[in-house]
């Protein structure tokens, strides 16, 4: 029996799966066609789930989103040339990001590289620039080696977008069963290895430093962001916050590591938050546009801050006034340790903490005062404040939110509450328009406990509409929103002296088509669709769509002169 073992042959395919499957790979999401379509069909034999999609981007988008919501790297599949082309926006996602994702395409057979063979492509080249690791399998034995690494590499340090390619020769050439189990135990060996390494550099006198610049700060703040979220630092800064008393402001991806409706939550103060602190602990979050780069006016010319990053690189970037160069989760949990030897807290009735409790009071009661207000034809605050009471109605497991637009996102931002980690997906770092669905398809396969809620503009979902059959094929517990304002910020938007030339009577650039029935387009592959112009209406839909659990799509049709043109970045266009 061991003798005709070994001549038993597999296919670079059936290695690659196994490859994947021994590394821990349990999800992949793409598109097949010539040449991974048998790579698809092994990895599902070995008990991978694999998302068949309709673009390789709102499939990219998924993997890259998969990566963050589980910590384990999301995987993308794609044939050769465009399908490696139309995976970069995913990969260029996961990069900009910091979110753990592979990339794995097939490519044209080595030997015919360069005579104009069928989707040729120096795909290597193409991706380097959207890419923390790329690299080609040029021989089967390469294999698992070549998975071991672009795994290990997408999750380490920053975690980032790595590429695998490989060539159609390689995926048909042959290896006995025998030799393929030595390479992937030799693989696994090392991938073991590499996984128990920890990133943490912090030295003690460090963290000391930081306990003492916060315990010294008058106007003292806790900033953290989707890093936080990723290395999984909601108890430690739970701990922290309590202990200290000191206020806290997450970006909007960090929403939910502590309840929006904390009594320390500065989200509602930002302005006095960030105008007024004098040290700033910066956890698992970038001084970027987010944060309006840690500069004047917007922040004290005199802040000092204190940067928890994982990079090396983005310290040495920004030059904060101390750098703690470490996963979130442990530094914090050493801050803690250094504190709770020598505690202080600053007490609700400190100066600093009043005043942002009572900012932040008052801004609350203003925006409770405009969602009291009924407006129907809709604007955006009505339906929003419908949704969040709905959404607050489920109570725990909270649903996954995913949130993409202009005016929907801002005013989400402002209005939808988180209350716990890691439930909020929205366009991140680089602003990335198209991610809703693929997004929503990877928070209901990494959480499947929970409802997925997307709340979409109507330029935002129809980047990726045609994938609610995806959602329906997986019977997937998601129900998407559409905020239907008739274009990009609501429909035509120009000046009298903008309406000219020989094309004057075209639908205006921002323009959708009134009224689009979006609802209509999920009940074509047998879900759910809703149309919703009433609060009465958009009430019903949530409650019975919720309940179900099933793929359905409410179409919110929006006043198209509600909101602003470019959301809250009008000045940037």
């Amino acid at each position: 029996m061991a003798e005709s073992d070994t001549h038993v042959l597999l296919d670079g395919n059936q290695l690659i799966a196994k490859s994947l499957a021994r590394f821990g790979v349990d999800r992949m999401f793409g598109v097949v066609g010539i040449p991974v379509t048998s790579l698809a069909n092994r990895a599902v034999s070995l008990g991978v789930r694999f998302l068949a999609f309709h673009n390789e981007q709102s499939a990219g988008y998924a993997a890259s989103a998969y990566g963050y919501l589980t910590g384990r790297p999301g995987v993308l599949l794609t044939v050769s040339g465009p399908g490696c082309v139309h995976g970069l926006a995913g990969l260029s996602n996961a990069m900009a990001n910091g979110w753990p994702m592979v990339m794995i395409s097939g490519s044209c057979d080595q030997t015919d590289f360069g005579r104009g063979d069928f989707q040729e492509l120096d795909q290597i080249a193409a991706v380097k620039p959207f890419s923390k690791f790329a690299v080609k399998a040029k021989d089967i034995n390469e294999i698992p080696e070549c998975v071991l690494q672009a795994l290990a590499h997408a999750g380490s340090a920053r975690p980032g977008g790595c590429y695998l390619d490989f060539p159609s020769d390689v995926l048909h050439q042959t290896i006995s069963d025998s030799e393929a189990e030595g390479l992937l135990a030799s693989a696994a060996e090392r991938f073991r290895k590499l996984s128990e390494e920890v990133v943490f550099n912090v030295q003690n006198s460090q963290i000391e430093e930081a306990a003492s610049l916060l315990r010294h700060a008058e106007r003292p703040l806790i900033v953290f962001g989707k890093g936080a979220a990723f290395a999984r630092a909601e108890s430690a800064l739970t701990k922290l916050v309590e202990t200290t008393g000191i206020p806290f402001l997450p970006t909007p991806m960090g929403k939910g590591l502590l309840p929006d409706t904390h009594d320390l939550a500065a989200t509602a103060a930002r302005s006095l938050a960030i105008g007024k602190c004098d040290v700033a602990l910066v956890v698992g979050a970038r001084l970027n546009w987010l944060l309006h780069f840690g500069e004047p006016p917007k922040w004290s010319k005199d802040v000092k801050f204190i940067l928890v990053d994982v990079c090396q690189e983005e310290i040495e970037l920004r030059k904060p006034h101390l750098g703690l160069v470490g996963d979130a989760k442990l530094v914090l949990e050493k801050l803690n340790k250094q504190i709770k030897d020598d505690p202080f807290c600053l007490g609700r009735s400190h100066p600093w903490v009043e005043a942002i409790s009572r900012k932040a009071k008052e801004n609350v009661l203003k925006m409770e005062a405009q969602l009291a207000k009924q407006v129907v034809p809709f604007n955006f605050l009505t339906p929003m404040k419908i949704i969040r009471d709905a959404i607050l109605g489920l109570g725990s497991p909270a649903p996954i939110l995913v949130s993409e637009g202009a005016n929907t996102m801002d005013v989400g931002r402002a209005v939808l509450v988180q209350t716990e980690p890691r439930t909020r997906l929205d366009a991140g770092t680089w602003g990335t328009m198209g991610v809703g669905l693929g997004y929503c398809i990877a928070a209901a396969v990494a959480s499947p406990d929970r409802l997925v809620v997307a709340v979409e503009g109507d330029s935002g979902f129809g980047f990726s509409a045609m994938e609610v059959e995806t959602l329906v094929r997986y019977q997937l517990p998601v129900v998407v929103i559409v905020f239907n304002n008739g274009g990009v910020y609501g429909g035509d938007r120009r000046s009298t002296d903008e309406i000219n030339g020989p094309y004057k009577d075209d639908p205006a650039p921002t323009s959708f088509v009134p009224n689009a029935a979006y609802h209509t387009l999920i009940e074509a592959f047998g879900g759910k669709g809703y149309l919703a112009g009433t609060p009465e209406e958009l009430k019903s839909a949530l409650a019975e769509s919720f309940a179900a659990r099933k793929p359905a799509v409410i179409n919110v049709i929006i006043d198209p002169y509600a909101g602003s043109e470019s959301g809250r970045l009008q000045h940037k266009n």
